[in-house]
């Protein structure tokens, strides 16, 4: 059966979830990929769900690994009552249960905003970070229809909201061997020059660590070649899972969609839905894809070492001239 972005968009975007209550959008992510084509699924120890694209025998080097995570800031029900895990509580919150926006849905209470998908824009609770989930399905349906002879896997964790929790089980248990690059896919403040519908944001880093050099350049490299507009920034207004998977020793990089109203927080302090713009949801499908299907020598096409290395030898003429002029 075919999906279409919208009804993937919309079937995840429904879902309540809040940290360590991921299971709506896992069993929702279970349904949208049974029975694709190349396509296998298990869920690890931890209860992060672990996919494989796997067509023929041939595979990409390095191979990549995207990763979203299934949680968002909600209410969870605690010893003494409802805890919101994931952010920070605010006054303006009071006032917003007050107003009826909080629902309940068994053990969590979720903001309750409807879905709202127009050509433009996407507008929901918990884009942060299903949309993110909702773009590796995407792509993993796209590479099955056009059956691309190739092997990719992608992970969906849980527990990010506070602190990377399903990221680091995974990264310690890393089952996808050492060749592999882990993608963070995320949705994220635009900061730091990015802007809404510029296109996604591929991190230099985040506000912990910065990440992996070459993993960068490929992915905008990829993107120039393929004219997909990208915006290359430091992200630092918060961190991601990849700098989780980095700190296991996982080379690791990060591609974030622009995210308006930031963990449910409006312009002026009050809770409302997160939204994005489809564009820079598309382009980022586009950008996976394309990164899936070039071919790269190593993970570049020349090492940092490389080049500096054929530079020397290109210039060595002018080097050892202008070292005979030193006193």
């Amino acid at each position: 059966m075919s999906h279409s972005l919208p009804s993937i968009l919309k079937r995840l975007l429904k879902q309540p979830t809040a940290p360590f209550h991921e299971y709506h959008v896992r069993a929702e992510i279970e349904a949208l990929l049974t029975g694709c084509p190349f396509v296998k699924m298990k869920r690890d120890k931890f209860g992060n769900l672990l996919v494989t694209y796997k067509n023929g025998t041939s595979r990409s080097k390095p191979t990549w690994v995207f990763g979203a995570h299934m949680d968002h800031p909600a209410f969870v029900q605690g010893d003494d009552g409802w805890q919101f895990l994931g952010s920070s509580l605010i006054p303006e919150m009071d006032a917003a249960i007050k107003a009826g926006l909080r629902k309940s849905h068994g053990e969590i209470a979720t903001w309750n905003f409807p879905v709202k998908i127009t050509g433009t824009r996407i507008e929901a609770t918990a884009c942060d970070d299903l949309i993110g989930c909702a773009v590796i399905v995407m792509t993993l349906l796209e590479l099955a229809r056009l059956e691309v002879k190739t092997t990719v896997h992608a992970t969906f964790t849980r527990a990010e909201e506070v602190g990377w929790l399903g990221a680091w089980h995974l990264a310690q248990n890393w089952p996808f061997g050492k060749d592999s690059v882990f993608v963070s896919i995320e949705t994220s403040r635009p900061v730091n020059g990015a802007v809404m519908g510029g296109g996604p944001m591929v991190r230099v880093g985040d506000r912990v660590s910065v990440f992996d050099s070459e993993a960068v350049a490929v992915l905008t490299t990829t993107a120039k070649e393929q004219a997909i507009r990208v915006q290359r920034v430091l992200l630092d207004a918060g961190a991601c899972e990849a700098t989780a998977v980095q700190a296991a020793g996982i080379r690791s990089v990060g591609i974030s969609v622009p995210l308006g109203n930031y963990h449910n927080i409006g312009a002026q302090r009050q809770i409302a839905p997160e939204y994005v713009m489809m564009d820079d949801v598309k382009a980022l499908i586009d950008l996976l894809k394309a990164l899936i299907a070039t071919k790269h020598d190593g993970i570049g096409e020349r090492t940092i070492r490389e080049r500096v290395e054929m530079r020397m030898v290109e210039h060595a003429a002018h080097f050892k001239a202008g070292t005979k002029l030193f006193s």
